[in-house]
């Protein structure tokens, strides 16, 4: 057959590229001498830097980053709601959750794909039983949040991203929503899952092996959402809930200052 010259010959052998990431651990544990891969231990979070007012065109805006993982969240509203079949004497809320292109190591979609339509309901549900929507009869607050970098714990951080954005916008609420996750390995309950913990999978365990997201209010001590997966038993789901509750109460404080902050700033 003649060669077609405007083609470019690849190679005859080529292999996957992430067998060439630095892996420290061959045997894929994800716990090696009492600390995690990247040299945290199991009930230690990551550093967390938080910053409302970002975007200026928004009525509210936060921007979240722990790590490697970071999520900015854009509220427009209260404005009229248009279809006469949506009118509703109570306020309506509205979650765009969508991955940035260029967020994940593989390259993500323009149009929202199942995952990004399931974690914008997940949201939806975690902010709703916060915001006081008889305050704003007739109308709707919309919410966007993207994913500029994903680390794993995406959906967690959203959920504080978006709660101190509905803050900021002036959005009366009952309380602040605080979003935590952990992953469960074992007898190992791992605080705010970088992404190679939350996909790994050891079929060696079976039985707890899964992770669990919680939004909750900690003022009212109420939990808003809460999402697990995996096969886990009652009793380590259950001291799962109680270790996200623990790191929402510590992060609450931080959403607290940061707020007061940014009120000091426009003054």
């Amino acid at each position: 057959m003649p060669v077609d010259s405007k083609r470019i010959c690849g190679p005859e052998i080529t292999k996957n590229p992430y067998n060439f990431l630095i892996n420290g651990n061959e045997k894929g544990e994800l716990i090696i001498n009492g600390k995690r891969r990247d040299g945290r231990k199991p009930d230690q979070a990551r550093p967390l830097f938080l910053r409302p007012g970002l975007i200026s065109q928004a009525k509210g805006s936060a921007y979240i980053e722990q790590n490697h993982t970071k999520v900015i969240c854009a509220v427009y509203g209260p404005r009229e709601v248009i279809r006469k079949e949506d009118f509703s004497m109570k306020g309506q809320i509205t979650c765009e959750f969508k991955f940035a292109t260029f967020s994940c190591k593989k390259k993500r979609g323009h149009q929202q794909d199942s995952e990004e339509k399931d974690y914008s309901v997940q949201l939806l549900e975690a902010l709703e039983p916060a915001v006081q929507l008889d305050k704003f009869p007739k109308s709707q607050v919309n919410l966007y949040l993207t994913v500029l970098q994903n680390d794993g714990s995406a959906l967690a951080a959203s959920i504080t991203c978006a709660s101190l954005a509905l803050a900021h916008a002036g959005i009366e609420m009952f309380d602040l929503v605080v979003g935590s996750s952990v992953r469960i390995h074992g007898n190992e309950i791992l605080v705010d899952p970088c992404e190679e913990e939350e996909f790994h999978s050891n079929t060696n365990i079976g039985v707890d092996e899964g992770g669990v997201v919680l939004g909750l209010m900690p003022s009212i001590n109420q939990i808003s959402a809460l999402t697990s997966k995996g096969e886990l038993n009652f009793d380590t789901t259950s001291q799962a809930v109680k270790t996200c509750i623990q790191n929402c109460q510590k992060v609450y404080p931080v959403l607290q200052n940061c707020l007061v902050n940014s009120l000091k700033e426009k003054d």
